[in-house]
């Protein structure tokens, strides 16, 4: 993933450095801490580059490694076009009538690198309990990036008719999962390990009183609310 900034020549080391924290805050904002980002400004550079910088991520089993590059092109790129093909590249500033081959700021993203070091911060294997050697295997991925919003449970299997009318009307918004198999614990075990950060429990109460319970995936806290307040509720909690 990559875009390209063309500038006037003057601002474009501020457009760097701009590129540069703008990268930061894009990898804190999805998930990974500060203190495993760091910067690693190019003491030698490329021929054609004025600047350049990666953005590192330590990873737990390979060290530091680069998922971002911000450089400084210069007008290196546009003025090698402009000489090959004999046609002018030069921009007309409309209020000055200047004439300049713009500067290009650069900034790219390695995907799976992005990807794998969110998983890589994200898997945690929690002991539950030591001496039954319960250990809770989880992804931590912020709600926004997770894929998987809410898995949509019925307590029995005698609840499904229910539990899907749920499950149908949640899954016009966002991405859910419908699971029967199993004991209540092993679900949300099965939940908990694809990073989905939210539980909707149907039981034989919600028959009753219209509710349903809410587990969140790190905390494994739990709250009951009314169906209609569902959707709202997630929404409000997987967003950026």
């Amino acid at each position: 993933m990559e875009f390209q900034t063309f500038c006037k020549p003057g601002e474009d080391l501020d457009f760097y450095a701009y590129f540069k924290e703008f990268g930061k805050k894009f990898f804190m904002d999805l998930g990974l801490p500060e203190e495993n980002l760091r910067f690693h400004d190019h003491e030698k550079l490329a021929h054609y580059a004025k600047a350049a910088c990666d953005i590192e991520f330590l990873f737990p089993s390979l060290g530091w490694g680069e998922i971002n590059g911000t450089h400084d092109r210069t007008d290196f790129d546009l003025s090698r076009h402009q000489e090959y093909s004999g046609q002018k590249l030069e921009y007309i500033d409309p209020f000055t009538n200047e004439r300049y081959v713009p500067y290009i700021v650069e900034s790219t993203y390695g995907l799976d690198r992005t990807v794998l070091a969110l998983l890589c911060q994200a898997y945690d294997e929690e002991v539950v309990d030591a001496e039954k050697n319960d250990v809770r295997v989880v992804l931590h991925l912020n709600p926004a990036m997770a894929p998987i919003k809410a898995a949509i449970l019925p307590l029995s299997k005698k609840l499904g008719e229910k539990t899907m009318e749920i499950r149908d009307e949640l899954s016009k918004s966002f991405m859910v999962e419908y699971d029967e198999t199993g004991s209540i614990g092993k679900r949300y075990r099965r939940a908990d390990e694809v990073g989905t950060p939210f539980c909707v429990t149907y039981d034989f109460d919600s028959e009753n009183d219209g509710c349903v319970t809410i587990r969140e995936r790190d905390s494994m806290e739990q709250v009951r609310i009314p169906i209609a307040e569902v959707k709202d509720y997630i929404e409000a909690r997987v967003r950026f």
